[in-house]
């Protein structure tokens, strides 16, 4: 009996780390598949809503619009357009009529507007969840989750345009960061300029240089 025992415990074990095994490599094929199509494209044009929700389950909800193309970036925002040239970034407040200008850096605590689409490629564990008839989900940890401030991010995943639909960020603090895509479109002519800005185009701002 105590073999038997023991017999059926190393099976249910088996099928137990067999399903994982399997749920690793189909979101990996998923992910493989969705860097694939995502790389192919030379720029891409935008809109997202982002969504905090906080612990007492309030919201605070903010439409953006995003144009990237390469590593540079122009991503507007209510009361900001903020644009990266990929080595400059320059935040135009534009009530304030102020702009502040530094050095693009990178920070792995949060999403940038240039790896939205691609922040699952490095630095994550992977799962997948589930699907239905259109989506996929699939669930990432960081590597390295000391230097996040987040535990777990879903992706949602169009089945046939194999595009990112939502990302949901699991923050350590207890709130979630949603980015809901609205509108995606690839390849599209965008011009170089439009990842620059002129403060000569804004009589009487304020400039701050932090560089």
């Amino acid at each position: 009996m105590f073999s038997k025992k023991i017999t059926i415990i190393a099976l249910l074990t088996l099928g137990y780390f067999t399903s994982i095994a399997q749920n690793d490599l189909k979101a990996k094929k998923i992910l493989d598949e969705l860097s694939a199509k995502t790389k192919a494209y030379t720029s891409i044009k935008a809109s997202f809503t982002k969504t905090l929700e906080k612990k007492d389950k309030t919201k605070e909800t903010q439409d953006s619009k995003l144009e990237t193309k390469g590593n540079k970036y122009k991503l507007v925002i209510p009361g900001h357009e903020i644009y990266s040239d990929g080595k400059t970034v320059w935040d135009f407040v534009t009530d304030a009529n102020e702009v502040i200008i530094k050095d693009m850096e990178v920070d792995n605590s949060a999403l940038s507007p240039t790896s939205i689409f691609t922040m699952y490629e490095k630095g994550y564990k992977y799962k997948f969840d589930s699907e239905d008839a259109t989506t996929q989900t699939i669930s990432l940890f960081p590597e390295n989750p000391d230097k996040q401030k987040f535990h777990t991010v879903k992706l949602s995943i169009d089945k046939v345009k194999k595009q990112i639909i939502s990302v949901k960020m699991m923050m350590k603090d207890g709130t979630t960061q949603t980015y809901a895509i609205k509108s995606f479109v690839g390849n599209g002519d965008i011009p170089d300029a439009n990842f620059t800005f002129n403060p000569k185009a804004h009589p009487g701002i304020s400039v701050e240089d932090l560089r």
